[in-house]
């Protein structure tokens, strides 16, 4: 028993091949292990990521852009998966023991990253229901945007003033998501509001043939003008016109710029808010009248000098007005000593 240990060690290797293997590297035994090693990293891994980019290519041209990044990526991570094991192998590592351990540290990991987990298991379910694909306009909440990747954990998207959002799968999946562009024609809602004095049929008949004057608008569908009820200052219409989503944006930018400039040629006003206030019912409307206030006579020019200061001005030919009692004896229902 004393020899076995006492062989044990004398010869380590002979318990670990591990220990084996880096003893003879050390003495120059086995140069070529750690060249193949370092030849599969440095040449598989550039090899691979060439690949990838590759096949991401193909299968988005003959697919969809989503289906080549999933595709990419799972070239990707399978290929530096078996490199790692090749390397391992070629230095003689057991892999036995990094099983086990990855076992263990996986559990761990799992209790401590439960939402990781979430929206990776979220992410699966987003590229096989495939709400929106990659390039798609999204809404998700008060966020509009362009959709640049699907990965794992999160949706990347690109706003129109170009900000880059990160919006995780988890959320998402919980979320009212709106895919924009997934049909390739819109249709564009106008509110247009006009006086009450218009006629309505004929408010009608000049959008329609503004919206046919437009080359951007679509025929079939065809263009239709509803009318949405009386607003507190506006007769409230609304135009709808069909466009193709690339179209879409100009169209509205143009149409707005055509019904103003052609209601202006045909007198038709676009009234702005107007507040009337009314007693009720019964009551007639409060009177207003304006009235401009005469300039102020000056005291020291065209005054008549007879009159005394108290006296007060009557015209020609009119009643004077009877004098009052004096200011220093009061009014009979003044008395002060009372009844």
């Amino acid at each position: 028993m004393l020899e076995l240990v006492l062989g044990f060690v004398q010869e380590p290797e002979a318990v670990d091949p591990t220990i084996n293997f880096w003893n003879r590297l050390v003495r120059g035994e086995d140069p070529g292990a750690l060249f193949r090693a370092l030849l599969l990293v440095f040449v598989g891994v550039p090899a691979l990521l060439g690949f990838s980019r590759w096949f991401r290519g193909w299968v988005g041209k003959k697919y969809t852009p989503q289906q080549g990044m999933v595709a990419a990526k799972a070239v990707f991570y399978t290929g530096i998966l078996l490199i790692l094991i090749s390397v391992l192998h070629q230095l003689e590592f057991s892999l036995a023991p990094l099983l086990g351990a990855a076992g263990i540290v996986g559990i761990a990991v799992g209790f401590a990253s439960q939402t990781s987990v979430s929206n990776v298991i979220s992410g699966f379910f987003l590229i096989g229901e495939r709400p929106f694909e990659v390039d798609d306009v999204v809404q998700v909440g008060d966020t509009v945007g362009r959709v640049l990747s699907i990965d794992t954990l999160s949706v990347k998207l690109r706003t129109f003033d170009n900000r880059f959002v990160r919006i995780p799968n988890e959320t998402i999946v919980k979320s009212q998501v709106t895919t924009i562009t997934r049909f390739p024609i819109r249709r564009l809602d106008l509110n247009v509001g006009v006086a009450y004095k218009e006629d309505v049929a004929r408010v009608r008949e000049l959008l329609l043939e503004v919206v046919e004057r437009n080359p951007r608008a679509l025929m079939e569908p065809a263009a239709a003008v509803f009318f949405d009820g009386y607003g507190d200052s506006a007769l409230e219409l609304r135009l709808a016109v069909w466009a193709t989503r690339e179209n879409f944006i100009t169209l509205k930018n143009s149409l707005l710029e055509q019904i103003k400039n052609r209601f202006d040629q045909e007198g038709v006003e676009i009234p702005f808010p107007h507040r009337t206030l009314y007693a009720g019912v019964v009551t007639d409307p409060f009177p207003v009248r304006v009235v401009a206030e005469p300039p102020a006579p000056d005291s020291h020019e065209g005054s008549d000098p007879s009159l005394e200061p108290d006296e007060p001005a009557t015209r020609e030919g009119a009643d004077p007005e009877p004098p009052g009692p004096p200011l220093s004896e009061p009014m009979p229902d003044d008395d002060p000593t009372g009844p």
